[in-house]
């Protein structure tokens, strides 16, 4: 059985969201990144049971913008510290710790997307295929629009380790982590796109595509000031 591995920020103001925070101020940018935290943390639980659900965060909850919300949402969770220099080497760290907590593929998305819905994570596992099948693939990344991704998963967490060459947060982060993967002789496969949301724009498009989310709400709430 698959887990899912959530990495993220705690959102404080100043330290999250902040190109997003440019334009609307870092209080309400702290906002509505807590509130895409609360709707990824929830349909995690959704798609995986508990014992199998692994957060890896970098800050503290308790300053944090609807800190006691998020503690309570993560009731149940395996919650750990980032470590490492740089985020591709906090992504290498966090698939490692969650491989060796258990058996499964691990599934890897961050706070960014919001929409994300249970269906599009159990797409992500499937795309995998059944182990001995001549099609089945080693992992499988979902690409963002802006060139990064929203999604990886792997048959074997261990395998995340080219990511530590990765330049990440750059327009051709997708093509370049897709490389150093298959570079490592893994078989790939892709699954839906989506949008990150970093901009004004794209927090607009991303709540009309989840009207019903707590991510949506915090932005109708800011928008209508």
């Amino acid at each position: 059985m698959s887990r899912v591995l959530v990495v993220a920020k705690a959102p404080v103001a100043g330290r999250v969201k902040t190109r997003l925070g440019a334009d609307i101020g870092l209080d309400a940018a702290a906002e509505v990144a807590a509130a895409a935290l609360l709707d990824t943390l929830h349909a995690c639980a959704e798609a995986f049971p508990e014992g199998r659900r692994h957060l890896a965060l970098a800050g503290d909850l308790a300053p944090a913008v609807r800190g006691a919300e998020l503690q309570e949402a993560l009731a149940g969770w395996d919650v750990f510290a980032q470590e490492g220099d740089g985020f591709a080497e906090r992504l290498v760290h966090a698939h490692t710790v969650v491989a060796g907590r258990g058996d499964g593929a691990v599934v890897q998305i961050g706070m960014d997307t919001p929409q994300v819905t249970p269906a599009l994570l159990r797409d992500a596992v499937e795309a995998l295929g059944e182990p001995g099948d001549p099609d089945a693939r080693d992992g499988v990344l979902g690409p963002a629009d802006d060139g990064g991704w929203w999604v990886l998963c792997l048959r074997d967490g261990r395998a995340a380790a080219p990511l530590a060459t990765v330049p990440m947060s750059t327009p051709t982060t997708y093509d370049d982590t897709w490389r150093a993967l298959e570079a490592a002789g893994l078989r790939l496969t892709t699954t839906a796109v989506l949008t990150d949301v970093d901009t004004v724009t794209e927090a607009d498009e991303v709540a009309a595509l989840a009207p019903h989310g707590r991510f949506a709400e915090a932005w109708r709430r800011l928008r209508a000031t």
